[in-house]
């Protein structure tokens, strides 16, 4: 079992965090968005009792930070633009895959049709790298600035992301004659209070008409391919690090102390 992090760190100082998270659920792959500390001093954190962690340098993305408990020559990078790195993990024994970490515009700077319209682009980006190694064992996994709802992620020529195992199990959906792959998102079933942790990852609360009040920006999406690795509770939205929380006294994300996003820890059986 492979465990995964990510956590958009909002720019802060969140050493002792990271090392609390590191020990107490026995993260093997962090990936941060928004990560201000030097790897060099994270390093050291999380190194600090032993030997266990590794930096992995990026080409090209400037938006993600990669640490894992694997040299980084198993996680080679295959492609990246400035917001996005598409790694391919080749663990002695196990099934490779690619994983896909991004950090997406948010909407203060990208309307709707812009983020959409983006989403096309790594799509096919993500394709061509899939037609590369010669499958689709993909993980995309990230800050997408966007609910799972919203239309860059449902769009068929999107990420094409649906809320439902039996449909993302068909494998692809065809429109026009074109066959379009499927992702499977998870994060559907974490919005709201019946759920095992909070109502979402990320709060805010605009003086406008409409406003979710929770969002789930943070997600991760499975390809068809890779939904054996997994079972019904493999993702968790964290509101702590297992030692200290990282919610006000109502209850949303402390930006105060913490990260404004919540982190998403999952787990593969590859």
């Amino acid at each position: 079992m492979i465990t995964f992090l990510f956590w958009n760190l909002d720019k802060k100082s969140l050493k002792s965090n990271i090392k609390n998270l590191a020990g107490n659920f026995d993260v093997d792959i962090f990936m941060f968005a928004e990560c201000a500390i030097s790897p060099d001093i994270l390093l050291r954190t999380l190194n600090e009792d032993s030997v266990s962690y590794y930096y992995c340098p990026n080409i090209g993305c400037q938006k993600i930070t990669i640490f894992t408990r694997f040299s980084s020559d198993l996680l080679k990078v295959k492609m990246e633009t400035n917001r996005l790195t598409i790694r391919h993990l080749t663990l002695p024994g196990l099934r490779d895959i690619l994983l896909a970490v991004m950090h997406f515009p948010d909407k203060s700077h990208w309307n709707d049709p812009s983020q959409t319209s983006e989403c096309y682009r790594i799509s096919d980006i993500i394709k061509k790298v899939e037609q590369e190694v010669s499958h689709s064992r993909t993980i995309l996994v990230g800050d997408f600035n966007m609910n799972p709802f919203e239309h860059g992620l449902v769009s068929a020529i999107g990420f094409n992301a649906v809320m439902s195992r039996g449909t993302a199990n068909k494998k692809n959906r065809t429109v026009q004659g074109e066959k379009y792959p499927f992702f499977y998102n998870p994060m559907w079933n974490y919005f709201g209070d019946e759920t095992p942790g909070p109502p979402g990852t990320y709060y805010y609360n605009v003086s406008e008409h409409i406003g979710y009040f929770w969002n789930i920006f943070d997600q991760v999406l499975i390809r068809p391919e890779l939904l054996p690795c997994i079972d019904k509770n493999f993702i968790q939205i964290l509101d702590s690090d297992g030692t200290k929380s990282f919610l006000s006294s109502q209850g949303v994300p402390n930006s105060s102390i913490v990260s404004d996003h919540l982190p998403i820890l999952f787990k593969l059986n590859l």
